[in-house]
């Protein structure tokens, strides 16, 4: 139950929040919902064949230390070009590039870069609590998580690091439950940021119990949990507990897709679909990257698998109704700027 002066807190940022998610839609593209990408707000039915979860560059050097003086930006945008290139002419339209600040988030080569591919191109606000807490930035210890939403909102208000770019989702991350201090200060701040910006929660999380105990964190602060993605899905082996979280509403991402792996996430979707929860099924495969640090960017892992080997076994089973259903039209509801409340 929350305290009157939590349930003012989150009242006064959910109207703040409508005002101006509202101010934004209008001025994009009135009367339709839209998206937030690094080269403004888009249309939510133009997203196409959308990837929900990839990056293009990390750094895991970690918070303390993580700096753009690390990298060449020249030099990865020619690595990670040509691979975004090679998705879009397999059909991709929309790529969400799921790296959060200090681990590698360089908004405007996103920007750059999503210009340069002819893509759609989403980056993130927010903090990674995953990884026992590495790319925690020191002060996000000691604010509360009032003061981190108002960072992350103001990032969607006025750009991100002196930039025109905005960010299109929340990427937090928590490792296994039950949640510490910091994480659930992460996931409440989240919650904060949602009501006032109408972005999703995007959420890198450790396994069902801390999926669950985020969609309560969450729900006492009066989010729906429409509005919250539980990244890597797979990393719970129950599928039971992907079935209770997605009856509690939540968008349920299975996102390690590989050619190794292409034949088991078939039949994990499968079984989802199965079950009934088509409409709140997320994939994609967290692929990539320019790795800082290493020679070259390290190996890049390309985005073709999803496209060459995971979808093959999908529509052995599944029809191309139920194929558009996950790869564009979840994607648009998913990622839509709306305040659920």
């Amino acid at each position: 139950m929350m305290n009157r002066r939590d349930f003012l807190n989150t009242t006064t940022l959910a109207l703040a929040g409508a005002s101006c998610a509202r101010d934004l839609c209008a001025h994009a593209a009135p009367n339709h919902p839209v998206v937030i990408t690094t080269r403004g707000a888009v249309r939510a039915d133009q997203l196409g064949v959308t990837l929900m979860h990839e990056h293009l560059m990390v750094d895991f050097l970690g918070a303390a230390k993580v700096n753009k003086n690390r990298y060449d930006q020249t030099e990865v945008f020619r690595v990670a070009l040509p691979h975004l290139k090679r998705v879009a002419e397999l059909g991709c339209r929309t790529f969400v590039d799921c790296t959060p600040a200090y681990i590698g988030r360089d908004a405007w080569l996103l920007q750059r870069l999503s210009r340069a591919a002819g893509i759609n191109i989403i980056t993130t606000t927010g903090y990674y609590g995953a990884a026992n807490d590495k790319y925690v930035p020191a002060h996000a210890y000691r604010e509360s998580a009032e003061q981190l939403a108002a960072r992350w909102t103001k990032e969607f208000e006025s750009g991100i690091e002196g930039t025109t770019v905005r960010p299109g989702i929340i990427k937090i991350g928590v490792d296994a439950g039950p949640l510490s201090a910091i994480d659930a200060k992460l996931v409440r701040a989240a919650a904060l940021t949602h009501l006032r910006t109408g972005l999703t929660i995007c959420s890198h999380t450790g396994d069902g119990v801390a999926a669950m105990e985020q969609l309560d964190v969450i729900a006492k602060l009066g989010v729906c949990p429409q509005a919250f993605v539980w990244v890597h899905a797979q990393n719970e082996k129950n599928r039971d507990v992907h079935a209770r979280a997605a009856e509690r509403g939540c968008w349920v991402e299975f996102d390690g897709i590989s050619q190794e792996s292409a034949k088991q996430y078939a039949e994990t979707l499968k079984q989802m679909v199965g079950r009934g929860f088509l409409n709140q099924t997320l994939i994609s495969m967290d692929a990539g990257w320019y790795h800082v640090g290493e020679p070259g960017g390290g190996k890049f892992r390309g985005y073709e698998s999803l496209f060459l080997d995971f979808l093959p076994a999908l529509r052995d089973g599944l029809n191309e109704t139920q194929v558009k259903q996950l790869l564009v039209g979840n994607p648009q509801k998913a990622l839509t700027l709306s305040v659920r409340a």
